[in-house]
């Protein structure tokens, strides 16, 4: 057991340094990203990736599934937080810090596995639990839905101008970009406040978000090994 401890703590590591990789390379390349590249990115070996996931598939299913830990985490702390309306925008700030929407491109691509479903239920009943207060205290404008608040994650959670700088290797601008994502965040966060006027159109249902990642095996997902 005392041998296995220091290969498990390699492998966690390992992970979240694909998992952080694999956000700034879907971000750019959506879900024809090469594992190749995260692998690259994440200084992880390309051999060590293959002996761990069979396939581009199975790698990219667990890293949802460490994404939504991550989602889960963040409900979790807001809802800790006294003040309802503090405890949506830490999560919501804390989902768009750790780009919470950037797996967003492989939503169909990928089949769900039942990890990955269950911590989708989890997170959501957390989110909504966290939406359902901030109405509740009448911080949170009455016509903004969970459904609203996960697409507007997704949103923020892309920087491109963050992504850019960074591939140009700019990093004298980099907290330069982060300042002003922050301002843009906050610009966000107060139309949620209540005593704006009403949302256009009509409010997005959640099988808006869960239809989308209905997955129909294709040739190209049935590979045995990563690309």
């Amino acid at each position: 057991m005392a041998r296995r401890a220091p290969r498990h703590a390699e492998a966690e590591r390992n992970d979240q340094a694909l998992l952080e990789a694999a956000k700034k390379v879907l971000a750019v390349d959506g879900a024809h990203a090469s594992v190749a590249v995260i692998a690259a990115r994440a200084g992880v070996g390309i051999a060590s990736l293959y002996r761990r996931y069979r396939s581009k598939d199975e790698l990219f299913q667990r890293l949802c599934a460490l994404s939504l830990d991550q989602w889960i985490q963040a409900a979790e702390r807001g809802l800790r937080h006294d003040d309802p309306w503090e405890g949506l925008t830490h999560y919501i700030s804390a989902c768009v810090e750790f780009s919470g929407g950037s797996l967003g491109p492989l939503a169909g691509t990928i089949a769900v596995t039942d990890e990955m479903a269950a911590k989708f239920t989890r997170s959501d009943e957390l989110m909504r639990d966290l939406v359902a207060r901030a109405h509740t205290a009448g911080a949170l404008r009455s016509d903004a839905t969970a459904t609203d608040i996960s697409l507007l994650i997704e949103q923020l959670g892309k920087s491109p101008l963050i992504e850019q700088l960074d591939q140009q290797g700019r990093t004298d601008l980099i907290d330069a970009a982060r300042n002003a994502r922050k301002r843009t965040i906050a610009i966000a966060l107060d139309g949620l406040r209540s005593g704006h006027p009403r949302l256009p159109g009509t409010a997005p249902t959640p099988a808006l978000l869960a239809e989308r990642w209905e997955h129909a095996p294709t040739d190209s997902t049935r590979s045995s090994g990563p690309s």
